[in-house]
């Protein structure tokens, strides 16, 4: 007998697809980066893609531990189409925005259903929207600050491509 509730069970499968939904978004991004020639920016993309299916797998993980049921979603599609490279990191810190929201109220749920165990794995995620959240804000500051300075937009691209892959937690 899983120790969640139906209720709780479902609004973590609806997560998990928030979660590979982001990603999906993110890969979609750094396609278009690439297109575009800012590979630096596309590598960067891709990471975070990367990073967001972590985050599924870490939900799907511990409702597997809890005895729960995985319910995959549909994932839309996601946009593929954007104005310019800061468009598209505006697009993502919009998008770790609506997760944070996302988070907080799966939390809330956990806490008004008991789900203890839940509550302390959403901290993890808690914790890492602040600092999702944190880095696009600067990101997307360096865009404001550079405008569309081509020589400037090629250095934050060349320093957006030193960004190391996020070690698997193992929390």
């Amino acid at each position: 007998m899983p120790s969640l509730s139906d209720v709780m069970q479902d609004a973590i499968n609806e997560q998990i697809g928030n979660e590979l939904h982001a990603s999906y978004s993110y890969l979609a991004m750094s396609a278009w980066l690439s297109h575009q020639e800012f590979h630096g920016s596309a590598a960067w993309m891709r990471a975070q893609s990367q990073e967001e299916n972590a985050h599924a797998m870490k939900l799907y993980d511990f409702l597997v531990a809890r005895g729960g049921r995985v319910n995959l979603r549909p994932i839309t599609q996601p946009n593929q189409e954007f104005k310019s490279v800061a468009d598209v990191f505006n697009s993502a810190l919009a998008q770790e925005q609506g997760v944070t929201v996302q988070i907080e109220k799966l939390y809330e749920l956990a806490f008004h259903e008991k789900a203890f165990a839940a509550l302390v794995e959403l901290e993890w995620f808690i914790r890492e929207q602040v600092e999702e959240e944190k880095t696009l804000r600067e990101i997307v500051h360096k865009f404001k600050l550079i405008g569309d300075d081509g020589a400037s937009l090629l250095d934050l691209d060349r320093e957006l491509a030193g960004r190391q892959p996020e070690a698997p937690s193992a929390e």
